[in-house]
C-alpha cells in the first residue's frame, strides 16, 4: 500500500479504530481458541453473568448491538448448551437470558485464557495506557451520534 493511501486511511477516525479492532481481535480469539469460543461470545457470556439474568434488550443496549445481531451470536451459544433464554416473570413478552451450568463452567475457561489476552496487550501497550484507552473508548462509546437529517 503507498505510504499516502495509509496516511490517509490513518487521519479517518473510523479506518484507524477498525484497523486496531480487528488486531486485538485476532490477539483475544488467538488466545481464547483453546477455549472453543470466540472473544464476542466470551464477552457476551460474561455480560450474561454480571447482568444476573438480563434482558436480551439490556444485553443488547450495553454492547451497543441491535437485538437480531444479538440473537445470531447466541444461537450458538444456546445451542452449545451455554446459555438459556426464559420469559420474564413479570412482563412473557422480554426476553431474558441466563448461563446454564455448563455455560459458568466455560465462562471460567474462558475467563483464565481471557486474563492472558488481556495480560499480554498490557504487558505490550503498557498498563496505564490500557486504561486511559478503555477510558476514551467508554466515552466514545456513550457519545450520541444521531445527527438531524442532511440538508438537500
Amino acid at each position: 500500500m503507498p505510504q499516502d493511501a495509509f496516511t490517509a486511511l490513518s487521519l479517518c477516525n473510523n479506518a484507524t479504530l477498525r484497523r486496531a479492532t480487528r488486531k486485538l481481535g485476532q490477539l483475544y480469539d488467538d488466545v481464547l481458541a483453546a477455549s472453543g469460543l470466540k472473544a464476542t461470545q466470551q464477552g457476551l457470556l460474561y455480560q450474561i453473568h454480571v447482568g444476573e439474568e438480563p434482558a436480551m434488550g439490556a444485553i443488547a443496549t450495553a454492547l451497543v448491538m441491535d437485538l437480531s445481531a444479538l440473537g445470531h451470536t447466541l444461537k450458538p451459544l444456546i445451542r452449545d448448551g451455554f446459555v438459556e433464554t426464559f420469559a420474564d416473570s413479570d412482563d412473557r413478552r422480554i426476553k431474558r437470558v441466563r448461563l446454564t451450568p455448563l455455560g459458568r463452567q466455560k465462562l471460567e475457561e474462558a475467563m483464565k485464557l481471557w486474563r492472558v489476552a488481556q495480560q499480554r496487550f498490557e504487558d505490550m501497550v503498557g498498563k496505564e495506557q490500557a486504561a486511559s484507552l478503555r477510558a476514551a473508548l467508554d466515552r466514545i462509546a456513550a457519545l450520541d451520534f444521531d445527527l438531524p437529517p442532511a440538508a438537500p
